[in-house]
């Protein structure tokens, strides 16, 4: 795996063989990504959000991997992008997975919540893995605390 490129993505961070995660890559990164083996990228920044590609659905596509654009507002997600989610990532589960937002924060949510709720990994392991990209900000607490109650497991 390419890995040692994919360190040079801003808040890079594999979470399994399958899964990883990051901030925005740039247009020349995702060779990097592809190199590495992931078959799908999973975009869950707005098209607004910082240092955003307008081109890269097109990107991806060219390189010969699938892009899914969940668009989470940073302001207020919804447990209905998290449940998209989800189902995105329930469908490649056996393939290799490179979910990314602007920063690695939704993401970071999302995939706590997704390997907690989906995984069954361990709160605690789980959430080594969240903190080491942020702690979240009051309002992101309060969804993942009522993601947690919520959303059905499995």
């Amino acid at each position: 795996m390419a890995d040692g490129n994919l360190a040079q993505i801003q808040a890079f961070l594999a979470l399994s063989e399958q899964v990883g995660t990051a901030g925005q890559p740039t247009a020349a990164q995702f060779k990097d990504i592809k190199a590495a083996g992931y078959q799908s990228i999973v975009n869950l920044a707005l098209v607004n959000s910082t240092d955003a590609i307008p081109e890269e659905g097109e990107i991806v596509s060219q390189l010969g991997m699938e892009y899914v654009h969940i668009p989470v507002d940073w302001e207020v997600p919804t447990l209905d992008d998290l449940t998209h989610f989800f189902e995105v990532m329930d469908q490649r589960s056996h393939t290799q997975v490179f979910v990314h937002c602007a920063k690695n924060m939704r993401v970071s949510a999302f995939m706590y919540l997704y390997r907690v709720l989906r995984q069954q990994v361990p709160t605690e392991e789980a959430q080594q893995a969240l903190l080491q990209i942020w702690q979240p900000i009051p309002h992101w607490q309060v969804f993942i605390d009522r993601a947690i109650a919520e959303v059905n497991p499995a």
